[in-house]
């Protein structure tokens, strides 16, 4: 299942999860990586150790269970301003929703992961993950436009 709204991921009420792309270099530097490994100190860290020992490469998913809910980290960069890897994307989302369930994750909100600072096109990206969407009872809620502060996200058609 997959819906797009506007919103703001890290303010949206009814989310088990979010997901982002990272790069596999142990960087959380730009984006909203940013306030991400701000808000998840413990989790950057070892996010961080995992890249320095080789433990979290393209495709992979590294999930963080924080107080309020789960944290995707989803290796979708080799390292720091270098282009997404869409494959490697296509992986991530995919693993994901199927460990999502065992997280007793039922809902996820996503970023236009891939569609910044990696480069790809945004059509590229959505067209993958309505395909994984439409094959998962786990809910992908794409945060398809940014609005600061919403908490509450709004469907867009």
């Amino acid at each position: 299942m997959i819906t797009f709204v506007a919103g703001d991921l890290l303010e949206a009420d009814g989310l088990d999860a979010i997901a982002h792309g990272c790069n596999c270099a142990g960087a959380m530097g730009a984006g909203i990586a940013v306030p991400i490994r701000k808000r998840w100190p413990s989790m950057f860290a070892e996010y961080r150790r995992r890249c320095t020992a080789g433990a979290f490469r393209l495709g992979d998913v590294f999930a963080w269970r924080a107080r309020d809910g789960v944290v995707f980290n989803l290796g979708t960069q080799a390292r720091p301003g270098s282009r997404a890897m869409l494959p490697a994307i296509e992986t991530a989302v995919a693993a994901m929703v199927a460990m999502a369930p065992e997280l007793d994750v039922r809902r996820i909100g996503v970023p236009r992961i891939g569609a910044g600072l990696g480069h790809l096109s945004w059509a590229s990206v959505r067209g993958v993950l309505e395909r994984i969407g439409a094959a998962t009872d786990v809910e992908l809620v794409v945060f398809e436009r940014y609005v600061q502060g919403a908490r509450r996200a709004v469907a867009r058609r």
